[in-house]
């Protein structure tokens, strides 16, 4: 099974050699396809005004000068257009990808595009913060056994999953949930200061959010120590308010 591999922390990510790890265990056929630099936040972007560069670094590894998107087209489109990746694997982030960060994160955007060009994608992330060192061991242990599993579903068209690793040491993870995607309460996280000259400028801080989220969702899982496992989409339509609107409209 050929396997591509992307992120949006960027090549030299230390969350990348560990999905290189997780991805060695399911396959030999293993691709790297990332962004030159940190593309946090990059969200599903497309590099439209300046040219992409490719370097290639090493045998199968290479960096783009553009976003995830941008690494996951190049690869499916032009590296390995003759044969094409069985598998997208993206990440693992370094911070959690729940909720409304999955609008944000390149991660997951990675694993989107890929759904977009028909191919079964996975996101992986690891919640942790600056504050202490990733627990990279957690998804190392757990990911490749979650992947199998999830293998022996057909995805779906359209259809992609993102995956929540707890801030615990393995032998502290209490097991796996499936879950929906949450929905944070956020405040607080513009930030107001001075530059030297006297001049105001705004930094987009940490997201803070009132809860750890209701029953049955990715962030309540996570916070009780469990790996969330969510099947996203990408049709956004909401199909109750369609039918209402039907009614408004006809």
């Amino acid at each position: 099974m050929r396997i591509l591999l992307s992120n949006d922390d960027g090549i030299h990510a230390p969350g990348l050699k560990t999905l290189e790890k997780i991805a060695r265990e399911l396959s030999d056929d293993i691709w790297v396809v990332a962004p030159e630099l940190d593309q946090s936040g990059a969200s599903h972007s497309l590099t439209l005004r300046d040219p992409l560069r490719i370097r290639e670094i090493s045998e199968r590894r290479f960096a783009i000068s553009g976003t995830p998107t941008d690494c996951v087209l190049i690869a499916a489109n032009y590296l390995l257009k003759d044969n094409p990746p069985a598998l997208v694997l993206s990440g693992v982030n370094f911070g959690s990808n729940m909720a409304e960060d999955i609008t944000y994160s390149g991660t997951v955007a990675a694993a989107m595009e890929a759904a977009v060009l028909g191919i079964p994608a996975i996101a992986l992330s690891m919640t942790t913060t600056h504050a202490r060192p990733a627990k990279w061991s957690t998804p190392e242990q757990y990911a490749p056994e979650i992947i199998r599993r999830l293998l022996k579903v057909k995805f779906q068209e359209n259809i992609f999953v993102n995956i929540n690793f707890p801030d615990l040491v393995a032998s502290s993870v209490k097991g796996i949930a499936i879950t929906q995607q949450g929905q944070r309460r956020q405040f607080g996280n513009l930030e107001e200061h001075v530059d030297p000259r006297g001049r105001q400028y705004y930094w987009i801080g940490a997201i803070h959010y009132d809860g750890s989220g209701d029953e049955g969702t990715d962030l309540k899982a996570n916070a009780n120590g469990y790996i969330s496992v969510t099947p996203l989409s990408l049709d956004f339509t909401h199909r109750q308010t369609m039918k209402q609107l039907e009614k408004v409209f006809t």
